[in-house]
């Protein structure tokens, strides 16, 4: 048998063939240069250093970036002097191993080849350490250069620590602005930063701006009482913050402080609920899982991040049981906000149409001492009313601080547009309030007057008026003007407030005809619930004995409009015209009810917020 095959059958080692292209492959595989400073620092934190400062600058027409710190340096040979030697021969075999495996606590790496990120930076490092004898020495090597030079630097007065300066930068990365550094370094070492109390400082020479890199704050609230991850590979630290949902919510997977992905989905076996969500901020710190050598961004799938997904899976399932408990709650308080909107937009409405046509619905109460009803008070005790009913007069009842009207602000005519026939006549109310909206009663005073048209009035200087039609159809313009006089500072003791405000009046020989059950009875502004009815056709539906109307959630209308607040809260504006609508005018054909919806929906979506 020839010799090659019996060396085949006999197996062997691996080995590199060529040590220079190993070097290249792994000093280009590095992706981010933000990480590679994250790099230089943490090798500064490694080092014992309480003050690391990056800084941004330009100098000879060429940019750099220095790292400089105050730890013990580089670890010295037996002469005292930074054993650079060591560190450019010994690439993937780093001294921070064996530290670690003697006992050392709080450093980060182990793979021996933070330095050769510079590659991904900038084309030349110079790092200089102080010896034990105070000289200070440097090492330079350059992109694409197998050979490193080490010479001694005469400084007058030697700097503690080391010190970093890679230049020029590559031209891919001249926006390696300061503060994305800032940022950065805020997140990926958050917990390093913390724990070791280090002080980071960014200098943007070129932006002339300074950032000191203090550890991400997380927004929501902090979670506590979860279940606490075990594993037989070690501890998870676990610190989690729920929040409203954004795309912006991730949970962080660390490794002794440093961040090593951003967003835990992003690894498969955690690419679902909860983690996913978009409610939960925060971090997870296991320790024990594996990095790939490589990009230090990446975990490899051994038995220690098996057991990290399985100690996280009950975490999950609790997490996911309070997420629904948030999302219950974000749906009870949206439903909640957006009935107040519409139900405040349809009291509006009932300001400016006429109240004898829009009846069914019960929105207002009768007010003490005007006729008709009030057009800001409460609603009845109807089942689903908005509002209770209003205290009766010498009730007893003291009004609260924050009950009483302040000074004038606004005034509007009920109601602000109305049709009447030709020779008749009807009464409209000026409404006074204050900056919160609150109904002002007493103090002020009212002038009325026809601005357009033909036209008489009854009681021009009062809170009601009575406006006379002539004879031949017409459009009335009526304008009121509120004025009111109040007590400010000694200086001043007296100060006119006016506020006015236009009606439109329409003179018709014709009417829309009316058929409402007046003998039925009337009911407070609906609330409205939301049944999934996928298939059905209908929209909505009015269900008179609770009072509230049914949305059909199902329906390809609700799902387009619930894509957005503002349309969601549009849709359903309309469902509410259309059911008012029906339920004040039954039995009116087809195009006087389309009149009178387009009509309601017009002056209701006027006040929809």
């Amino acid at each position: 048998m020839p010799r090659k095959q019996k060396q085949s059958d006999a197996g062997g080692k691996l080995r590199i063939g060529d040590d220079w292209n190993a070097i290249t492959i792994i000093a280009l595989s590095q992706d981010n240069p933000l990480k590679a400073v994250a790099e230089f620092v943490e090798n500064s934190i490694d080092a014992g250093a309480r003050n690391v400062t990056i800084t941004r600058g330009r100098e000879g027409g060429k940019q750099y970036l220095m790292v400089s710190d105050d730890g013990e340096g580089v670890l010295r040979n037996e002469d005292g002097d930074p054993d650079f030697h060591y560190v450019a021969t010994h690439i993937c075999d780093s001294i921070k191993r064996r530290l670690r495996a003697e006992g050392a606590r709080g450093i980060q790496g182990e793979f021996g080849i933070g330095l050769l990120s510079f590659w991904t930076v900038g084309e030349e490092l110079a790092i200089r350490s102080a010896g034990a004898d105070g000289r200070t020495h440097e090492m330079r090597m350059r992109k694409g250069d197998p050979s490193y030079t080490i010479v001694r630097r005469r400084i007058l007065i030697p700097e503690p620590g080391t010190h970093l300066k890679i230049r020029p930068l590559l031209p891919g990365i001249r926006q390696f602005s300061g503060e994305k550094i800032h940022w950065y370094l805020a997140a990926e070492l958050r917990e390093r930063i913390r724990e070791s109390s280090v002080r980071v400082k960014v200098i943007d020479r070129k932006a002339r701006k300074e950032f000191l890199v203090k550890p991400r704050q997380f927004a929501g609230q902090l979670l506590h009482r979860l279940p606490v991850p075990r594993s037989v590979h070690g501890e998870v630290y676990v610190e989690l913050y729920l929040n409203e949902p954004a795309a912006g919510n991730t949970v962080a997977l660390y490794r002794n402080g440093t961040r090593i992905v951003a967003t835990l989905n992003e690894l498969g076996a955690f690419d679902h609920s909860p983690w996913k969500d978009g409610y939960l901020q925060g971090i997870i710190d296991a320790p024990f899982i594996s990095l790939t050598p490589a990009t230090r961004t990446g975990v490899i799938r051994d038995a220690a991040f098996e057991s990290l997904v399985a100690a996280l899976a009950p975490l999950g399932a609790r997490l996911i049981e309070i997420i629904e408990e948030q999302r219950r709650a974000e749906e009870e308080k949206a439903t909640r906000d957006t009935l107040r909107a519409i139900q405040r937009a349809f009291r509006e409405a009932m300001l400016t149409l006429p109240a004898e046509e829009y009846d069914f619905f019960e929105v207002r109460t009768r007010q003490k001492g005007g006729p008709g009803r009030d057009a800001d008070g409460p609603a009845s005790e109807a089942p689903g009313a908005v509002a209770v009913e209003a205290p009766a007069a010498g009730s007893g009842r003291q009004k609260r601080f924050f009950e009483y009207p302040g000074p004038l602000h606004s005034v509007r005519i009920s109601p602000a547009s109305c049709t009447l026939s030709v020779d008749s006549s009807r009464t409209l109310r000026a409404v006074a309030r204050d900056r919160s909206k609150r109904p002002i009663e007493e103090g002020v005073v009212y002038l009325w007057r026809i601005l357009d048209g033909p036209g008489r009035l009854e009681n021009s200087d009062g809170e009601f008026v009575t406006v006379h039609a002539p004879t031949e159809p017409c459009l009335l313009r009526i304008g009121v003007t509120a004025t009111q006089e109040r007590a400010t500072r000694a200086t001043n003791p007296h100060e006119t407030v006016t506020c006015e405000a236009e009606a439109l009046v329409t003179v018709t020989d014709s009417i829309l005809p009316t058929t409402r059950d007046d003998a039925g009875p009337r009911r407070g502004l609906p609330g409205y619930t939301l049944e999934h009815a996928p298939g059905k056709l209908w929209r909505s539906r009015y269900d008179d004995e609770q009072n509230i109307i049914v949305v059909n959630s199902g329906h390809r209308d609700y799902i387009y409009a619930a894509r957005t607040r503002t349309l969601k809260l549009r849709y359903l504006l309309r469902l509410f015209a259309k059911e008012m609508v029906l339920r004040n005018f039954p039995g009116l054909p087809a195009d006087d009810m389309l009149e009178r919806l387009i009509e309601l929906s017009l002056y209701a979506e006027e006040h929809l917020r």
